[in-house]
């Protein structure tokens, strides 16, 4: 059985760049990566060092960048990742585009294979199901089935028989530590 490359999820960004690059241009140059990324020469040029000991890109100085079989595979599952993730941050979750594309790409490198293959499948049937017509409803603050009429601040499809789960408390204390994080940090 082959042995597995463990690459770092700052790796795993440099091999996604590359493919895409690729995709777009036909080839990527350590330039495009520097541009793409919004990083230093120097921090391209170590990176490609990296994955070259690794044997996941072909690299030499001024030359093009291309991935090797295992590369492009490592780049590939990334890829397929990030877009389940926005996907599923953008279509279920509504969030705006720009906003589920930076989350996904931050927990691209964190999610492991089995919720990822639920995620896929979810995806699948709530853009194939012919009443998969849940969204969220920033207006209402909670899921609501569009064309539904709301009775009473609900749209029907909340109510499943059980009591629900009220978070707002805890959401609430959430928020207050995000905001104080936030301060903290400007």
């Amino acid at each position: 059985m082959a042995e597995t490359t463990q690459v770092s999820a700052s790796l795993e960004d440099y091999l996604e760049v590359i493919y895409h690059t690729v995709q777009a241009k036909g080839a990527a140059r350590a330039k495009d990566i520097v541009q793409r990324m919004g990083v230093h020469n120097s921090s391209v040029t170590q990176a490609l060092r990296s994955l070259s000991e690794k044997k996941l890109v072909n690299y030499a100085p001024y030359d093009t960048v291309t991935l090797t079989p295992s590369g492009e595979a490592i780049a590939l599952d990334v890829v397929y990742r990030h877009e389940v993730l926005r996907k599923f941050l953008d279509n279920v979750l509504g969030l705006p585009a720009d906003e589920a594309d930076a989350g996904a790409c931050r927990m691209e490198h964190a999610i492991s294979g089995p919720i990822l293959d639920r995620l896929v499948h979810f995806v699948k049937y709530f853009e194939t199901c012919p009443s998969a017509d849940i969204r969220w409803d920033a207006q209402a603050g909670y899921f609501c089935g569009e064309g539904t009429v709301h009775h009473g601040g609900k749209c029907g499809r909340d109510v499943c028989g059980e009591e629900t789960l009220d978070l707002t408390d805890l959401d609430s204390k959430a928020q207050d530590n995000r905001n104080a994080s936030n301060n903290q940090g400007s």
